[in-house]
């Protein structure tokens, strides 16, 4: 008779959960220089469906690890070996990664969303182990290592990460940073990347058949060679000029006046009117007195307008998204529709504003997309969000008293 086949080897090993916690607890020493620290090495264990939410895990080699369905919300991965991880359906919520070593990784199905894996390494990579019959077999799981297929990464940050042949077919990249990022010959069809940032990201020979890229942002994007084969590309945002006119007139200038007007109580200037004007190529509005403007849909994508002066201005449909707005004066502006994704609106001023006796302005945010906005600390009593997306706003000490909200929320 044949002799028995041998079983395939298996790298995989199993901890009691007491060793697991002892690991964590010495990692914890470990990072903080304490005596009896160990860093945790974990490869090859099968942590499948543990909860391991907001534990520091900095710099642990978890090489080949089973994560699958793991609970990581908050969780500090930064700098991690996460080699050939199976992390599939995982929960990664808000989890850092940054300048982790994802190669191989499994992440099908795992959720992403507003995690930071800036610096990230999640090119494929394949782990070989010892073979009885063939010397060396490579190590796989059930599904293709370094899948990103069906993976949840809206609002993640993946500035400069490198995801070169990524397999990330069907992945929501809804609102994620994706700047300078590496997506060379990425399978990403179907994929939807609507408001990402894909700022100087590398997408040549990208295969991109039917992605969503609608108001994406691809200023100093590389396309050459991408499959963009029936992809939306509504509203995309791309370079602006370097100089903007209004009527043959420079718009720093249009701004002039409009602050001289402002200024003057309306005795010299002009009030601007700059519906649908691009204001990138100014940079920054810091400080700057614009009460009254009138700029709705207006492009002010990742600009510095930090403590403008913003009453009563007409921002309805602006894109306002990553905008600095911290301890802007906004109150009576209307901005209906607009566009703040991950804008910093901590201490701005969002009440009513008084225009006579009795009576007043309040700013309308209705309708208005503040996914993963910054609200700390901001004065906004009475001000209406109705039908708003916060989404993973940050809302701490926020006076919203009075204030109308989406029907999902409660002051």
């Amino acid at each position: 008779m044949p002799a028995a086949a041998s079983p395939k080897p298996s790298l995989i090993r199993t901890l009691d959960a007491a060793a697991v916690r002892a690991a964590v607890e010495a990692h914890a020493r470990y990072l903080k220089g304490l005596p009896n620290g160990r860093r945790a090495v974990l490869q090859y264990v099968n942590l499948n469906n543990y909860e391991l939410d907001g534990v520091d895990l900095s710099e642990a080699d978890l090489t080949g690890a089973l994560l699958g369905g793991a609970s990581l919300r908050g969780t500090r991965l930064a700098r991690a070996v996460l080699y050939g991880a199976d992390l599939r359906d995982a929960d990664l919520r808000g989890a850092d990664l940054s300048r982790g070593d994802l190669r191989g990784a499994c992440l099908r199905g795992a959720n992403l969303g507003d995690a930071d894996l800036t610096g990230c390494d999640l090119r494929e990579g394949v782990t070989a182990v010892r073979d009885d019959d063939k010397g060396l077999r490579i190590l796989e799981h059930s599904s293709r290592p370094g899948e990103l297929g069906y993976a949840v990464l809206e609002g993640a940050a993946l500035a400069g990460a490198q995801m070169s042949g990524a397999f990330a077919r069907q992945v929501d990249f809804t609102d994620a940073d994706l700047s300078n990022v590496s997506l060379r010959g990425a399978r990403l069809t179907n994929a939807r990347m609507d408001g990402a940032n894909l700022s100087g990201a590398s997408l040549q020979n990208a295969e991109m058949a039917n992605v969503s890229l609608r108001r994406a942002v691809m200023v100093g994007a590389d396309l050459g060679g991408a499959d963009l084969t029936d992809a939306d590309l509504t509203q995309v945002l791309r370079a602006p000029p370097p100089i903007i006119y209004i009527d043959d007139e420079p718009l720093h200038e249009v701004l002039e006046a409009h602050e001289l007007f402002c200024e003057s109580n309306g005795r010299e200037g002009k009030i601007g009117d700059l519906a649908d004007v691009d204001f990138r190529p100014l940079k920054r509005l810091k400080a700057r007195r614009l009460s009254g403007l009138s700029a709705p849909k207006a492009v002010f994508f990742g600009m510095d307008l930090e403590g403008a002066q913003l009453q009563g201005a007409n921002l309805s449909g602006a894109d306002l998204r990553g905008v600095k707005l911290k301890n802007a004066d906004l109150r009576g502006a209307r901005l209906v529709g607009a566009q703040l994704t991950r804008a910093d609106l901590s201490g701005a001023k969002l009440g009513p504003l008084k225009i006579a006796e009795d009576r007043v302005i309040r700013t309308d945010m209705t309708r208005a997309v503040l996914r993963g906005a910054d609200l700390r600390g901001a004065s906004a009593p009475r001000v209406r969000l109705i039908e708003a997306d916060l989404s993973r706003a940050r809302l701490d000490g926020a006076d919203l008293r009075g204030a109308e909200m989406p029907a999902n929320l409660a002051v």
